[in-house]
């Protein structure tokens, strides 16, 4: 079955699609501090990037192998992110900027479980409300529609926090607790 050379490609163009799948997955569960989990990843990805580089190598005289390879591993890193997206692991904190008569934004939020902070800013044009918004990533794009619905004119910016401590919302987070 091997010596066919259609499916020598498939293998070898589905094998590095996996490969790069679990190691983009492995480097993200390592930067969010999943050791464990990133370590057993890691056993299987090098599994699976031993039997395909293996197929590779012993049928270097054949392009298509090459181009196989190299197409699987970049589709792979494509399929790697959505894994990632997919996941959400972590958090995100989102600054939001609003018109100082938009005061309802805050309390909507919190109403939904978000922890909200928020304090007075003067911009180019005027008085403005800053709120700083903490929530799961899983949650973020809600967050998002969320804002625009209530504030179609908002900016938003948003970042990963590397550390979090103290304040309710991290006790709620652990407990379960937000209303999403």
């Amino acid at each position: 079955m091997l010596h066919n050379s259609i499916v020598m490609v498939l293998i070898i163009f589905v094998v590095n699609i996996i490969y790069v799948s679990f190691s983009t997955t492995r480097m993200i569960l390592t930067l969010k501090g999943y050791r464990y989990i990133a370590a057993f990843v890691s056993m299987v990805e090098i599994i699976v990037y031993i039997i395909g580089l293996g197929l590779v190598l012993d049928n270097l005289n054949k392009i298509q192998n090459i181009i196989a390879y190299a197409a699987g591993y970049g589709i792979g890193v494509m399929v790697g992110m959505k894994i990632e997206e997919k996941l959400a692991l972590g958090y995100i904190t989102v600054n939001v900027i609003t018109t100082g008569a938009n005061l309802d934004l805050a309390k909507k939020l919190r109403e939904s479980g978000y922890g909200v902070t928020t304090w007075d800013a003067h911009g180019l044009e005027g008085d403005r409300i800053a709120l700083q918004v903490l929530t799961p990533r899983k949650y973020e794009l809600k967050l998002y529609q969320a804002i625009q619905t209530i504030d179609p004119k908002a900016f938003i910016i948003a970042y990963e926090p590397k550390t979090i401590y103290g304040g309710f919302w991290v006790k709620a987070v652990k407990k379960g607790k937000l209303n999403k």
